[in-house]
């Protein structure tokens, strides 16, 4: 409220607790730095979303941010209703056309679920990120891709 010159009635009419605040001041960055890849193969997409994924949260100020945000969602219900509304519904929305690249280059079966798709391609990630107990590394991403696309082949051929 002292950086933009308007009392704190102002900023708490526009945001109705501290965690959507701080979800607006976050999402816009995020996102930024997420754009969508078209490499041309499913594993080549998912990878270089992974990847991108890494290179925002590992070790930065987005990561803590969001390993916050996640756990403030869990206390505060209107931040729960904005988080998915306005990030995981979009996000995820965005990252289907990814899977949906897949089945129409034929590289994947068109009953593949892309819901459980990127469950298992992001929530790898998150559950590394938010538990710190193994690296986030290239070769994890590799691994991850790797392994649901052998997965969806599978369920394909």
């Amino acid at each position: 409220a002292l950086n933009a010159g308007v009392g704190k009635a102002t900023i708490y009419r526009r945001w109705p607790t501290k965690g959507v605040l701080a979800f607006d001041a976050f999402q816009e960055e995020f996102l930024a730095r997420q754009p969508l890849p078209d490499t041309g193969t499913l594993r080549g997409d998912l990878l270089a979303a992974l990847r991108s994924w890494i290179r925002t949260v590992k070790d930065t100020v987005t990561g803590r941010t969001l390993v916050g945000l996640i756990a403030e969602v869990q206390r505060d219900p209107a931040l729960g209703d904005v988080w998915r509304d306005r990030f995981m519904v979009p996000v995820r929305g965005q990252h289907r056309i990814l899977i949906q690249r897949g089945v129409d280059r034929g590289e994947i079966a068109s009953g593949t679920d892309p819901d459980i798709a990127l469950d298992l391609l992001f929530g790898a990630a998150y559950h590394r990120l938010l538990q710190s107990h193994l690296p986030l590394s290239d070769r994890f991403a590799q691994t991850v891709v790797d392994t649901i696309i052998a997965g969806m082949q599978a369920k394909h051929g």
